[in-house]
């Protein structure tokens, strides 16, 4: 592999604690040009998984939430073309053929935007796609903020893949249990907090955003076309978007 290839791909995943779907990543992903994984001191067998599959891998002190080692991951690759994977994300071939044959045109953009599946209790989630994900990019042009759940900045032309070819977004694994997503529920929602400190946050707000969310997502974006699971998941991001709320207010409460 020569270094900075423009023809090229480094596949780059954070992990924490990631045993449990990693070696099926892994392998969706063997047979770019290289892989790194950037782990945060993992305690279980992620390290050990990664390096079975001859990753590359590389340190990063824990964090909450990755935004806050993506720009380090990233730059741990020796070429110029890369795609960030998530440690619970599936690359379906047809993804990857196609990201070879789009760097080969002289006329490519310097970023691109990937459609992608996510899945809740066994269902892929209708009302959750296409979940557009700026995850394909030159990497000297792209740069992460420290705030959650943020597309990186990036310094140059942006495509997006259409949303109507389903073989071509990204697998993203279900959550484990209802437990684990309350879990990141609670970190997620706290990490909110730094992003939306300059929002407005009133009694009315408190009461109408979380159900202008539910009706997102269970009318406009016809989750109830996906069954209990789907009325199940519009609920979780009502209770999202409430819990949101509410640390916004406590924070500021406990500000003055």
């Amino acid at each position: 592999m020569s270094l900075n290839s423009d023809k090229h791909i480094s596949v780059v995943i954070n992990t924490y604690n990631a045993e449990k779907h990693l070696a099926k990543v892994l392998k969706s992903v063997m047979d770019f040009d290289e892989v790194i994984v950037c782990d945060m001191y993992s305690t279980d067998q992620t390290r050990f998984i990664a390096e079975q599959y001859g990753c590359k891998v590389v340190y990063h002190k824990k964090m909450n939430y990755v935004e806050l080692a993506r720009n380090f991951a990233v730059q741990q690759a020796s070429n110029q073309w890369v795609l960030v994977v998530d440690a619970d994300e599936i690359i379906p071939n047809e993804l990857r053929t196609f990201l070879y044959q789009y760097i080969k045109s002289p006329n490519c953009y310097d970023g691109l935007y990937i459609t992608r599946k996510n899945y809740f209790m066994g269902r892929w989630m209708r009302s959750a796609y296409p979940d557009f994900n700026l995850r394909f990019f030159k990497k000297d042009l792209i740069y992460w903020t420290s705030s959650i759940h943020m597309q990186p900045i990036i310094k140059g032309r942006i495509d997006k893949i259409s949303r109507h070819n389903h073989r071509l977004a990204i697998e993203h694994l279900p959550i484990d249990s209802i437990e684990a997503l309350l879990d990141k529920h609670n970190t997620y929602t706290t990490a909110e907090i730094v992003k939306r400190k300059n929002q407005k946050v009133n009694t009315f707000v408190l009461l109408i955003n979380p159900v202008l969310t539910f009706l997102k997502f269970y009318i406009l974006k016809r989750a109830f076309l996906d069954g209990l699971p789907g009325f199940i998941f519009s609920i979780y991001k009502m209770q999202y978007k409430f819990n949101t709320l509410s640390k916004i207010i406590e924070s500021r409460r406990f500000s003055n």
